[in-house]
């Protein structure tokens, strides 16, 4: 069962894609984004599920250069 993450943009705060991961990704895990763009995990944050979901949210924090 893979991991299904928001990356997020750190400058704005908005997200820019979902993606989904093997594993749970690590801070220092390099991945490309949809755009074709090469960035570095800033961190990682998991968040707590809604009540009465199941579904744990992941958002992975990326500083993209353009």
């Amino acid at each position: 069962m893979g991991i299904i993450a928001t990356i997020m943009n750190t400058s704005t705060g908005e997200p820019i894609q979902k993606m989904s991961f093997g594993r749970m990704p690590k801070p220092w895990a390099s991945f490309n984004l949809e755009s074709g763009e090469l960035v570095k995990a800033d961190r990682v944050e998991v968040g707590k599920p809604a009540p009465g979901k199941v579904v744990t949210p992941v958002f992975v924090w990326v500083t993209p250069k353009a």
